[in-house]
């Protein structure tokens, strides 16, 4: 037990706080995507519990010892504090401040506080005997900062990253991990949540069958680390003291009580090339200082390039600042959550990132907000409806969705799902807007007596509009904010459980604005003209490049260095079919993001044609819809689907409009 006087006493457990790490970051370069996936999900966690009602401490920081800094250093021509200093600096602001990482304590393990646990630590182990000082001769990692012994070198290099290791042959302390091998093993056994995901468990039990030897902790001849009480000559090993840090953050030097309420860490969240660390040495330090382990340590998969790390070194490192400036913060934390399920490797891209945009933000959640406020103007003044009676079964829809999705995103954040999570919340964006066409607003407002309907409709929209915004406060930071805004709520979000079903007064003023997220260009020419490649044909727009056909033709050429289509007679023109029809039918092609299934009535029969329009239009807006055909086109197979047509629509950068007759016109009617 630690020794129980005024600042080190015994450490009782009341236990109040939420307590949540990321591991801390090392500080040789600047940070990248990776990192950012890593501490984003941290946040979101940490908000959603501070959402739930949780007293919550979120701590993130760098690890700043050690040889390779110390190297870094001397090629900068700066001293090892003055390097770290500098890219700390980054790291706070700007990286973490535009990510709105809402951490409540940064550490460093340069900071005063950390020094002096680190010693006091070091100290009582040797003490009791858990520390010894003895010769090391083995194998030793750089860029790792680790020690191996030749039974653990694969090929004659570093088992966790594969490259060249040097021998080294010194005097060291050495931390006496073996006699804890048995109780360490017994511990994962009997406690199967301690180590997230399952695979990872199971690792860990192998790397504990295969022998666990003590381990050297000091380094002598290397003056950036913290000193080993009363032996000045040596340093204590940078993983030994980066790992105490989760101690210092929680206030174990603090006299003020601080530790006894936030201890032990409820999650510690680390990349999993490092769950070795963090749940075989870093626990066995604490049994050591008797107290105890963390409720879960969760080893998150790579963001990978490919089928390869990202890495500053392999020189395929994204900027996660780049992409804030191109996109937005909301939309590369949306990605990083959404994409890649939390435990598993995910492949980034740019591309995939455009099209959650689209898709996801643009289309799904963005075109629901505005075509419910849109519909709020035209058929309510402006102002959300009171609700009536729920009288029709499929006005119970929403309602009861909400009440599944509300317990759904529960359970998956106390899971450590982040990614289920937010899937939960899609179902009620997507099943609002299907409701919406099954609803059908546009018609219920001709008819009086369907009065009460079309107001439990715009209300049932409105309402879940509202608990969207709730429930994606732990992922998004603008966008819950500008939602309410154009609901005409003004009062800050406090609770999660503002997030049931009911609490919106009618009566409320809305405030339609902007876009909440621009749509955009996914297959943009040089000047940003948009050529789609399916289903839509881009007249009238200067510098646009001809749509290409489904038969491999195209309806022109361009004239080489004039960026413009090659002129026609009027007999080729007329060769063109070009009709007005109306959409009777639309719906998402499966697993296809940018195509649409349409099914319109050229006057004389129903056709369909697949469009890639999905990331400009809402199946469920077109019906109805007028638009311009290209009715003689060949047909062509998409997706397996018969597309029997094309439609005309005009684009250019971010914005794409179909063309349809400004006055209505007879299905059938020729376009001239």
């Amino acid at each position: 037990m630690v020794a129980n006087d005024d600042q080190w006493g015994a450490h009782t457990q009341k236990k109040k706080t939420w307590y949540l790490t990321t591991p801390i970051y090392y500080p040789s370069d600047n940070l990248h995507i990776g990192h950012a996936y890593t501490t984003v999900a941290a946040d979101a966690l940490a908000r959603f519990h501070r959402l739930y009602g949780d007293e919550v401490l979120f701590v993130t920081g760098t690890d700043e010892h050690g040889q390779k800094i110390a190297q870094k250093a001397a090629e900068a021509g700066k001293t090892p504090k003055d390097f770290v200093d500098g890219i700390v600096a980054f790291i706070q602001d700007p990286l973490w401040k535009t990510l709105k990482v809402s951490y409540d304590r940064f550490i460093r393990t340069t900071d005063a506080d950390h020094i002096e646990v680190v010693q006091h630590v070091f100290k009582q182990l040797l003490d009791q005997g858990d520390i010894y000082k003895g010769t090391y001769e083995g194998w030793y990692c750089l860029p790792d900062e680790t020690f191996w012994t030749e039974s653990k070198l694969v090929d004659g290099k570093c088992p966790d990253c594969g490259r060249p290791v040097e021998r080294v042959s010194q005097e060291s302390y050495f931390f006496a991990m073996g006699r804890y091998q048995q109780r360490m093993k017994e511990y994962i056994l009997s406690h199967p949540h301690f180590i997230q995901p399952p695979s990872r468990r199971n690792e860990m039990l192998s790397f504990l069958d295969s022998g666990l030897e003590d381990l050297s902790i000091s380094r002598t001849g290397l003056s950036w680390g913290i000193p080993v009480p009363d032996d000045p000559a040596h340093v204590i090993y940078v993983w030994f003291d980066a790992l105490l840090n989760y101690l210092t953050a929680a206030g174990y030097s603090s006299p003020s009580g601080q530790f006894e309420n936030t201890w032990p860490p409820d999650v510690q969240l680390v990349g999993k090339e490092i769950v070795r660390f963090h749940t075989i040495i870093w626990p066995i330090i604490l049994m050591a200082l008797n107290l105890p382990l963390p409720e879960r340590v969760f080893g998150h998969g790579w963001l990978l390039i490919g089928d390869t790390k990202m890495s500053k070194s392999r020189g395929n490192a994204v900027d996660p600042l780049e992409l804030v400036e191109k996109y937005g913060v909301d939309a590369v934390r949306y990605y990083l959550l959404r994409e890649v399920p939390f435990g598993a490797d995910g492949n980034y891209t740019e591309e995939s990132l455009r099209l959650r945009i689209n898709v996801d933000l643009a289309n799904d959640l963005g075109n629901l907000l505005s075509r419910t406020t849109a519909m709020i103007n035209r058929f309510a003044e402006g102002r959300i409806p009171s609700l009536h009676t729920q009288r029709r079964e499929i006005d119970r829809l929403l309602p009861d969705l909400a009440a599944e999705v509300y317990e759904g995103v529960e359970n998956a954040m106390h899971h450590l799902l982040i990614s289920d999570a937010i899937q939960q919340v899609y179902r009620l964006i997507r099943a609002a807007n299907k409701y919406i066409e099954d609803r059908a607003p546009w018609k219920l407002a001709k008819d009086p007596a369907f009065r009460e309907d079309l107001d439990n409709v715009l209300y049932n929209l409105a309402e879940t509009l509202r608990v969207v915004s709730v429930l994606l406060t732990p992922f998004l930071i603008d966008t819950p904010d500008k939602i309410r805004k154009q609901l005409g709520l003004t009062a800050p979000i406090k609770s999660y459980r503002e997030a049931i079903f009911g609490q919106l007064k009618g009566g409320e003023e809305i405030a339609r604005g902007e876009p909440l997220f621009p749509r955009l260009d996914l297959h943009g020419d040089k000047d940003g003209s948009e050529v789609l490649t399916t289903g839509a044909l881009l007249p009238n727009n200067p510098g646009a490049k001809a749509e290409p056909k489904p038969d491999g033709g195209t309806p022109g050429t361009e004239r080489e260095g004039t960026g413009t289509v090659e002129e026609i007679g009027i007999d080729e023109f007329q060769k063109i079919d070009l009709r007005v029809g109306t959409i009777r039918h639309a719906e998402v092609v499966p697993s296809a993001d940018r195509l649409l299934k349409l099914t319109i009535f050229d006057g004389e029969r129903d056709r369909t044609v697949v469009s890639g329009i999905r990331a400009h239009y809402d199946a469920g807006e077109l019906i109805g819809r007028q638009v311009v055909l290209v009715a003689n086109l060949k047909p062509v197979k998409l997706r397996g689907i018969v597309s029997e047509g094309m439609l005309l629509a005009g684009s250019h950068g971010d914005l794409l409009s179909l063309i349809a007759p400004s006055t209505p016109l007879p299905e059938g009617a020729r376009v001239k």
